[in-house]
């Protein structure tokens, strides 16, 4: 991989280019605006939605975005960009990948170039860009919390509130039992009362998200079930929260579980330490057919092979599989889920229960297609960000599989190596008196 090389101009010169004010008090939003337009780096095709521009990226132009779900103001993140390659190429700024660069891989060679904040100077502008966000969305904050506005309905009685927006999430929490946190730490919060507003006036429980058939049973339901309260894996509301806001990189889950280990930590220290029942506990990476997840690798492989009966670990080595091909197959899996397509029959269905249901029962779960089919280039790319299963993976190339003759057998070849007795010759202890000697000392 080429290393890559920074522009000598810093990054607050280049962004006069383009007027950096909140997209939200524009109306430029991407969340908000069907109207968002994403440009291409390299020609002028425009696109309406963030997947579409990335893909074009990869396909015509053999350019990946990292962590694009990072980016404050991608848009602005794309205009500034496109304004840097016209001044100089992009090798200067990007690393290289080379696909299928060894003596045996026999696909076609490609070459993809890769732009992430490895780079000083992207790293500089997603941090700018961040700062940005963060100090818009507070002064729309404080707007908020100034403003006195019309009255406006309790979503659950027939009371009107006015003033600031504060009193009416306030009444909700007290009257109704509806809590979604501090009034004065939600942004945006006319937005939050409309579409809560329309999932209700649409029948949909707030919490589990069931649609019922009347306004009655809805209420009756979210009272019993205690669900007067918002999903909280839900991510359209993050952006209400200005917790969301405050670290790059960084939703509510992660800052509130640094705070909850700081806590945890302090209370172990005064408690004798034992940690028979520790496991190590990383990121949660989930199951390729449902939504299972955890962050133990043998539970996830454990549950996928009793539930979906399909065992990775078994198809690598049946396969021969090396560390590459193994993404590529999961990447392959991920993608044809996601389009809804059985990769035994490749039937198309309408949705994911439609699909597992089928592939339960032709038992097409564990059906690998062909190797052309999935042994792609195309496949290095992970079909969604941050895909732990592929982190998972152990690069065992080395790896060796004891046979019950005592050979050993590479888990990535054919190849078996037989243990042999090697006589030892012209040693001392063929000497029998010098072995008598030792044994009687």
């Amino acid at each position: 991989m080429s290393a890559p090389t920074a522009a000598d101009s810093t990054v607050a010169e280049k962004l006069v280019l383009e007027c950096l004010s909140l997209s939200h008090i524009d109306g430029d939003s991407t969340e908000l605006n069907d109207r968002a337009v994403f440009s291409c780096l390299f020609c002028n095709q425009t696109f309406d939605e963030k997947d579409n521009v990335q893909r074009h990226l990869v396909k015509e132009h053999k350019l990946v975005i990292a962590d694009v779900n990072l980016i404050s103001h991608f848009q602005r993140y794309l205009l500034y960009w496109k304004a840097r390659f016209k001044e100089q190429p992009v090798e200067d700024f990007c690393s290289i990948i080379l696909t299928n660069s060894g003596d045996k891989d026999e696909g076609p060679k490609d070459q993809y170039y890769l732009l992430s904040d490895v780079l000083s100077e992207d790293k500089s502008l997603r941090n700018f860009l961040q700062k940005k966000t963060l100090e818009d969305v507070l002064s729309i904050q404080q707007k908020e919390r100034d403003d006195s506005l019309p009255a406006r309905d309790c979503l659950f009685c027939r009371e009107k509130l006015e003033g600031n927006r504060g009193l009416l999430f306030d009444h909700m929490a007290h009257d109704h039992g509806f809590n979604v946190g501090l009034p004065d730490n939600i942004v945006y919060k006319d937005e939050f009362l409309d579409l809560l507003q329309e999932q209700l006036s649409n029948l949909n429980c707030l919490y589990c998200e069931k649609t019922f058939r009347d306004r009655i049973v809805l209420k009756e339901h979210m009272r019993k079930k205690q669900h007067r309260k918002i999903n909280p894996n839900n991510k359209v509301y993050d952006r209400f929260y200005m917790i969301n806001y405050l670290e790059l990189g960084k939703n509510w889950e992660a800052i509130q579980s640094e705070d909850d280990t700081a806590i945890d930590n302090d209370a172990e220290s005064e408690k004798e330490e034992d940690y028979s029942d520790w496991e190590e506990v990383g990121a949660q990476a989930v199951c390729l057919y449902c939504e299972f997840s955890s962050s133990i690798p043998d539970k996830l492989h454990a549950h996928m092979q009793e539930l979906h009966d399909l065992d990775l670990k078994e198809i690598k080595l049946r396969l021969n599989l090396n560390f590459y091909q193994q993404v590529k197959l999961i990447n392959y899996i991920r993608r044809q889920v996601h389009l809804g397509i059985c990769i035994g029959c490749q039937e198309k269905f309408e949705d994911r229960k439609a699909l597992t249901d089928h592939m339960h029962e032709k038992g097409h779960t564990h059906v690998i297609p062909d190797l052309l089919a999935w042994d792609q280039p195309q496949y290095f790319f992970p079909t969604y960000e941050n895909d732990n299963l592929l982190c998972q993976l152990e690069d065992d190339d080395n790896d060796q599989q004891m046979n019950q003759d005592g050979s050993t057998t590479s888990c990535h070849g054919n190849v078996t190596v037989i243990a042999e007795d090697n006589p030892v010759e012209n040693t001392i202890l063929t000497d029998e008196k010098l072995r008598r000697e030792i044994l009687m000392s």
